[in-house]
């Protein structure tokens, strides 16, 4: 099973067991502030709610972060896979996004890094993920990395 954050099969259609799989996920996060099971066990973690870009509706997703001061840094990995995580569309159209974190829910801004901040945060990231530090070898698009401003 993956935890890219695609859950559409080929049809369009979100493939029910993975959706469960990320709805459980996202429960344990929101209750003990972490994964309890499966592989987010002993990541950071976060609940990303983003607005569908073509939908309108809202869109939670459990993603990896790292800490960058008040900021959290997010890459839209995909697994490595050929196409940005479906999330990464959504905030692209629509940067105001929900984080919860911590047991707390914080209105926040997304932001697309490029160039030398860009590769500052893609290292931390990877230092505290190790596992997505080989995804830029699996894939031809260049991984974006992302980060949370929390609003006042």
């Amino acid at each position: 099973m993956t935890t890219s954050g695609d859950s559409t099969a080929e049809s369009g259609r979100v493939d029910p067991d993975f959706r469960a799989y990320m709805d459980a996920l996202i429960a344990e996060i929101r209750e003990h502030g972490h994964a309890v099971t499966g592989n987010y066990v002993g990541r950071d973690a976060l609940v990303l709610t983003t607005t569908g870009a073509r939908s309108g509706q809202p869109r939670t997703n459990p993603v990896a972060f790292t800490r960058d001061g008040e900021r959290f840094v997010i890459a839209a990995t995909n697994d490595g896979a050929a196409q940005h995580s479906a999330w990464y569309w959504n905030v692209v159209a629509q940067p105001t996004v929900t984080v919860e974190v911590d047991r707390r829910r914080i209105q926040a801004r997304a932001r697309v890094v490029e160039g030398e901040e860009r590769e500052r945060l893609w290292a931390l990231h990877v230092a505290n993920h190790p596992r997505i530090g080989a995804y830029p070898s699996q894939t031809s698009r260049v991984i974006p990395v992302l980060v949370l401003e929390p609003r006042d």
